[in-house]
């Protein structure tokens, strides 16, 4: 697959503020997070059950994108830390549940950096029909990227 030449400059461009955003994201969770006591990932978990509530193991898992076996490990340092607790799904007996303590409450709180905040920001500052557009098409290159890591159909 050959992009247009006069394309070429734009995406090298788009890129580049995309490796920027992620780049910037990551030094200022890292930043935001040695000022509580937490690792980024800590951090990026913290906000994550803010933002979204209390999830499984395994939704966790998906949604930082790691393995099960990882987030474990994560997770019961959070628990040893008193940032989460773990419970039993009233639904499933097999499942546990994460969700914050009052004091991992408190840090998701008062952090002001998330992983997702620069981009975020970013693109609050577009118009409604552009940032609808914008993800759209975001979507479709995430899926073909997914696909490329997963089938590895880059060639």
């Amino acid at each position: 697959m050959v992009v247009r030449r006069e394309l070429k400059e734009d995406l090298d461009r788009i890129v580049e503020s995309i490796i920027y955003l992620v780049t910037e994201s990551r030094r200022l969770s890292k930043d935001e997070a040695a000022r509580y006591g937490v690792t980024p990932t800590q951090l990026s978990v913290l906000k994550l059950l803010q933002e979204i509530g209390d999830l499984s193991l395994g939704t966790l898992s998906k949604e930082i994108r790691a393995h099960n076996s990882t987030v474990t490990g994560i997770v019961d340092r959070m628990e040893a830390a008193s940032l989460v607790e773990r419970v039993r799904s009233e639904e499933d007996r097999r499942v546990w549940i994460i969700r914050l303590t009052a004091q991992g409450r408190k840090v998701a709180e008062k952090a002001k950096i998330s992983p997702w905040d620069t981009l975020r920001h970013a693109l609050a500052a577009l118009p409604a029909q552009d940032q609808e557009r914008l993800t759209a098409i975001l979507k479709k290159v995430a899926l073909n990227v997914t696909s490329e890591a997963t089938h590895g159909t880059r060639r």
